[in-house]
């Protein structure tokens, strides 16, 4: 579904590339997971899929067609984006923010259609923000605020979903919630890339995860092929054991404390 091969991205005036030479696969009915420590690239990742920054070598290719070929309202139609950073701009309501999702597929004269109206009312529900959907936005808490962002990018639809820390200012709960339906939304068939700092997390639901550092990758694969006590700790540097999910028996990131000369 969607590729990135080889891809190299430099920023203006920075003298280590922030992507460099990054190949992996997203396809369809799985959750692909990317994740690294602060500035390994992970963003910069997403950056690029969507046409904000230009790799300066290598492609990225949406079922085979380079996204530089693609018109942006093209992208938008295929993969369902929730970014890591976004400020309500006008105090509209929930529900109507979450329409907005629903932009990209509607037709020349850009009407409501009851296909748009229905996608709303599900994604939503989906999200548990149905309760406040007639709440405006610069109302909501910072975890309803990322609840509600993550309905827009459901009511949006298309083939794939990217989710760039979706849990953030999240409670335990609905932090599970949201890992549970991406994890509905690969079974239903649609390819998800998702970019998370929470590695034990990220071990329980995603079937490949990726891990960059410094702009490379340092591991890829499935799940037990990341998450490597030798692997994190040359990555993180920081002392870590790998043990077990008692719940889920995945594997399961213990760091340790006294690192770096900490009393």
């Amino acid at each position: 579904m969607i590729a990135f091969d080889n891809v190299r991205v430099m920023y203006p005036r920075q003298s280590r590339a922030a992507l460099d030479g990054v190949s992996l696969a997203v396809p369809r009915g799985s959750v692909t997971a990317v994740v690294g420590p602060n500035g390994s690239g992970k963003s910069t990742l997403v950056r690029a899929l969507l046409g904000r920054v230009t790799p300066t070598e290598g492609s990225i290719t949406i079922e085979g067609v380079d996204v530089r070929t693609l018109a942006r309202v093209a992208v938008a139609r295929r993969i369902a984006v929730v970014t890591q950073r976004e400020e309500p701009a006008f105090p509209i309501t929930v529900r109507e923010y979450v329409a907005l999702g629903r932009l990209p597929n509607r037709g020349a004269w850009g009407r409501d259609t009851q296909a748009d109206r229905a996608a709303v009312h599900e994604a939503l529900r989906q999200a548990e923000v149905d309760d406040y959907a007639d709440r405006t936005v610069d109302a909501l808490s910072g975890g309803e605020w990322q609840r509600a962002r993550f309905a827009r990018a459901l009511a949006q639809g298309g083939e794939a979903f990217v989710a760039d820390e979706p849990t953030t200012f999240l409670d335990v709960a609905h932090a599970m919630a949201v890992f549970e339906l991406l994890g509905r939304v690969a079974q239903e068939g649609r390819a998800v890339l998702l970019v998370s700092h929470d590695l034990n997390l990220v071990a329980r639901f995603a079937d490949h995860m990726t891990l960059l550092h410094e702009g490379r990758v340092a591991a890829s694969g499935t799940v037990a092929d990341v998450m490597r006590a030798d692997v994190l700790e040359r990555v993180y540097e920081w002392p870590l054991v790998v043990t077990r999910d008692p719940a889920v028996g995945s594997p399961a990131l213990v760091p340790l404390r006294g690192a770096r000369g900490a009393p």
